[in-house]
């Protein structure tokens, strides 16, 4: 069962639970008992609101898209994409990267370039 049917099946269950309850103590006890239950259900969503708008522990990530085309020539290094350190990417994302190009000794990359330890 996904996580969205139980929901919906938990929330159905908790209504036909508070009317069974509403409709057994009668009117006046169940209007108390609502106030109540409305109470506490409103600082529950007002806490799972500030929660989900909190930024998260991990990073966003990056996502590159619709580059441009890169040319290296003489040594130098080009990256039509994106290039950094591996440690420090966190999630990526790139598509669509343009043509690189690389003559006399010169490196070019389409797309991810990532240095980390080790690598050059």
């Amino acid at each position: 069962m996904s996580t969205r049917r139980l929901v919906l099946l938990l929330t159905a269950l908790a209504v036909t639970a508070l009317a069974a309850i509403f409709a057994w103590v009668g009117w006046e006890q169940a209007s108390r008992i609502a106030i109540v239950v409305a109470g506490l259900v409103a600082v529950a969503a007002l806490g799972v609101a500030v929660w989900a708008a909190l930024p998260g522990g991990r990073s966003a990530g990056v996502r590159v898209s619709h580059t441009g085309p890169a040319r290296a020539s003489k040594g130098g290094i080009a990256t039509s994409g994106l290039s950094g350190t591996a440690p420090s990417a966190g999630q990526v994302e790139v598509e669509h990267t343009g043509p690189a190009e690389a003559d006399e000794g010169g490196k070019a990359t389409s797309g991810l370039h990532l240095d980390g330890p080790g690598q050059d």
